[in-house]
């Protein structure tokens, strides 16, 4: 006997199920391509491993860390780029540091931890070949210049860049996607970066700027906070907190993208390394991220055919058949 003669309906699409997914389907949800790769509610999550500049410098370190992110199933990585003496202020370049490379004035340091033009080549090619897109977080012009002969998909705006509004014009004309960090933002400024951004191709992530970050600081509410104040710009999250779980309950409260750093070891010299994700947890991470986007489903009730045999088995006929 067929569901629909036992029940007297068919459990499995209601009318009014039907109905609901039509008007779920006709709303226009905000959704950005990022190389072709859209990004938005109803989709996976679009996860960045961040490589910043936690290679210290090293081209292997880099490829490792592109390597571990290819192996957790990231869909990009993404690196950051300085013209040092545009973004050290001149007082402090001559100040000495320790750095791994011995003692040495803070100019020079930064100008050890930057990748030039060849090393951007390469790391153009090993992502080309292991099919993962990659990107940088630009924090000044002359960097703008730099990386878009590489024909990055998108560019990352830094919370600290999220006031500059120099440099919001110049990644506007590059025409691309534009994914900007709020992090010790307010909401004025967060405005001011959108109306000059423009919410076509532009995708915000909530982010609180600490490293790392005390988890009473995160404000994870925020996410629903920027989805009803932007509702045509895709909310993701940009973590920086110690642990998993935090990311994971953004992607739950709706993040469509993340980003995380990423480390070979979180015990490696630099600022960033302590807030960061070694590549067996970044496993951990994309795997929960798929499984919490493949659970969320679209809040539409409905009876689904795994149902159907505990159903037959568990509930008496004459009931069901009453409630028909």
């Amino acid at each position: 006997m067929k569901d629909t003669e036992r029940y007297g309906h068919d459990v499995r699409s209601p009318t009014w199920a039907h109905a609901a997914s039509r008007v779920q389907a006709a709303h226009e949800m905000p959704r950005v391509a990022i190389g072709g790769r859209p990004v938005g509610d109803g989709l996976p999550v679009y996860i960045v491993a961040e490589i910043g500049i936690n290679h210290n410098g090293s081209l292997e370190h880099a490829k490792k860390m592109i390597q571990g992110a290819v192996l957790a199933g990231c869909d990009a990585v993404k690196f950051q780029k300085r013209t040092p003496e545009l973004c050290v202020p001149r007082d402090q370049w001559d100040i000495e540091r320790d750095t791994p490379w011995g003692r040495m004035r803070y100019i020079d340091y930064r100008h050890k931890v930057e990748f030039g033009q060849a090393d951007y080549e390469q790391i153009d090619d090993f992502c080309r070949r292991l099919g993962i897109q990659w990107f940088v977080s630009c924090w000044d012009e002359a960097s703008v210049d730099f990386i878009e002969p590489f024909d990055p998909p998108c560019h990352k705006v830094a919370s600290a860049l999220l006031t500059d509004m120099g440099l919001l014009r110049r990644l506007k004309r590059t025409g691309r996607p534009i994914m900007i960090s709020t992090g010790m933002s307010t909401t004025h400024e967060i405005d001011r970066a959108v109306e000059e951004l423009g919410p076509e191709q532009l995708l915000i992530a909530h982010s609180t700027s600490a490293y790392p970050c005390p988890l009473e600081a995160l404000n994870l509410r925020m996410i629903s906070t920027l989805k009803g104040r932007y509702p045509h710009c895709p909310i993701g999250y940009s973590g920086h907190e110690p642990g998993l779980a935090p990311t994971q309950a953004a992607v739950a409260l709706g993040a469509t993208f993340v980003e995380r750093h990423i480390t070979l070891d979180r015990a490696m010299w630099g600022s960033d390394q302590a807030a960061s994700v070694e590549i067996p947890g970044l496993m951990k991470l994309v795997s929960n991220i798929r499984d919490i986007g493949a659970s969320l489903g679209d809040g539409v009730k409905r009876v689904y055919d795994c149902e159907l045999s505990a159903m037959r088995k568990l509930r008496r006929l004459d009931v069901v058949l009453r409630a028909s």
